[in-house]
């Protein structure tokens, strides 16, 4: 690391969702078996602050605001309130989380006044949801080493390139990153230790991170001189420039600056990295512009394909795809609810495995997760940038733009398994075709691919 010193019909307003809750406990509780959280129960008493019940609340508390009905909405919010506090256990923050989520869409909406009103008045029903915190390089390294989160696909990205670059005198990196170039000086320091020696290497960081959390206190300028002086240590001679291109466009300046370059980059027979660490997931998918008849929107909704072909079209050595394994795109708000709720209790079941309530770093570490529930929850069109796909389908998608996959190496495989053993139990690694998938008790949480042109 870096080291600088089915959606369920809504409720009818004569059948209370707390009824359906009782009558259909037994079918609430077998569906899911969770590692992690309770999930049996001898009354409504006991399943009401299981993962389940406080799913089945949210969706009928989504759904009662959805159709504007406030004071169903604020029956299931005061339920809500009462069991899922922001500081309980790991079940009870995440609800706190969607608890929220659902209030703020409520407000900004300008729907279910009443709900709104109350959110106001109700001092537990706070629409202010926790402030992000703005990283010093070294704060920020000692969060990502936290959890295998970033590292997992640092150390998978970074196997496979020094692979890749083998023999290449001057190595072109471009790193499309939420994590502000953290995963470099690992690299620099594997590209330290070639016996061949190490070569030139020409970064390029497309500047957009600073939309969303992890964010860092510092300019990209003084980011990039901090990498140039490190390398330098390890004897590596680094160019780095900034780009300022963003995900809502393609990073089509980003494209078109490459454009430029390649002609020479292959005159010089230099390579060309494609490193995509949990970013290509904000550039718009097709879903925010299936609902538009305008002819403008309806050429930009392919804008993840377009990216992938116009990088096909640069014939990079490799690519690196790593990004979270849950599919956030559906427009149907309890589907996506659903999908988010199945995937986010993840982070908080697992820093109770390493960070004691209170800490300041708990509190940036929740709050991230935060932004991340109210974005997929609260926010809609181009507001809504979480907008995570599955493994599957960036799969096909980067087939469809005429990439192959290629495996991780044994070697790579066998550092990523050493660095998970300095994290908790839970954390495990499966392969699955050519590519690698960080899990957490057995559930999918990151997945990292590598391709090359076909």
């Amino acid at each position: 690391m870096m080291q600088f010193t089915e959606t369920l019909p809504a409720p009818s307003h004569q059948i209370s969702p707390f009824s359906s809750l009782v009558t259909n406990k037994n079918q609430v509780h077998r569906t899911r078996p969770w590692p992690g959280f309770p999930t049996s129960s001898k009354n409504l008493g006991t399943s009401i602050g299981d993962a389940n019940c406080m799913e089945q609340l949210l969706v009928h508390c989504a759904n009662a605001i959805e159709s504007n009905d406030a004071t169903l909405a604020q029956q299931i919010l005061w339920v809500l309130n009462n069991i899922a506090t922001p500081d309980g256990d790991s079940n009870q923050r995440l609800t706190s989380a969607f608890l929220r989520a659902l209030i703020a869409r409520a407000a900004m909406s300008g729907t279910c006044k009443l709900l709104a009103a109350m959110a106001d008045l109700h001092p537990g029903l706070n629409l202010n949801m926790m402030d992000t915190h703005r990283f010093s390089t070294i704060e920020l390294a000692s969060f990502v080493d936290l959890t295998p989160w970033y590292r997992f696909g640092f150390t998978a990205a970074n196997a496979a390139i020094i692979d890749a670059v083998e023999g290449y005198s001057v190595v072109h990196i471009v790193d499309l990153s939420s994590t502000h170039c953290m995963q470099i000086p690992t690299l620099i320091d594997a590209i330290a230790a070639r016996p061949e020696g190490p070569p030139l290497i020409k970064l390029t960081l497309a500047a957009a991170a600073d939309e969303f959390p992890p964010m860092l206190d510092l300019s990209y300028e003084d980011l990039g001189a901090k990498l140039v002086n490190f390398a330098r240590s390890r004897n590596v001679e680094l160019n780095f420039s900034v780009v300022p291109s963003t995900p809502s466009d393609g990073f089509s300046s980003l494209i078109q600056q490459l454009r430029l370059q390649n002609l020479v980059r292959a005159e010089n027979g230099e390579a060309l990295v494609m490193n995509c660490h949990m970013m290509l997931h904000y550039i718009p998918d097709e879903t925010l512009y299936e609902n538009s008849h305008s002819q403008s929107q309806s050429a930009a909704s392919s804008f993840r394909t377009m990216f992938l072909k116009s990088i096909r079209s640069l014939v990079p050595t490799i690519l690196l795809l790593i990004d979270e394994d849950a599919d956030f795109t559906s427009n149907n708000l309890v589907c996506r609810l659903r999908s988010a709720f199945n995937y986010l209790w993840i982070p908080y079941d697992t820093v109770d495995t390493f960070l004691p309530r209170g800490s300041k770093q708990r509190q940036w570490y929740e709050a991230n997760i935060c932004w991340k529930v109210e974005n997929v929850i609260a926010q809609e069109g181009v507001q809504r940038v979480e907008r995570l796909e599955p493994k599957t389908r960036w799969v096909q998608r980067l087939r469809n733009a005429n990439f192959r996959g290629v495996p991780f190496s044994d070697d790579g495989v066998s550092e990523v398994k050493n660095m998970l053993d300095e994290h908790a139990a839970g954390w495990g690694l499966k392969r699955e075709d050519d590519d690698v998938v960080l899990t957490w008790k057995g559930h999918n949480v990151v997945f990292a691919t590598a391709w090359v042109p076909n």
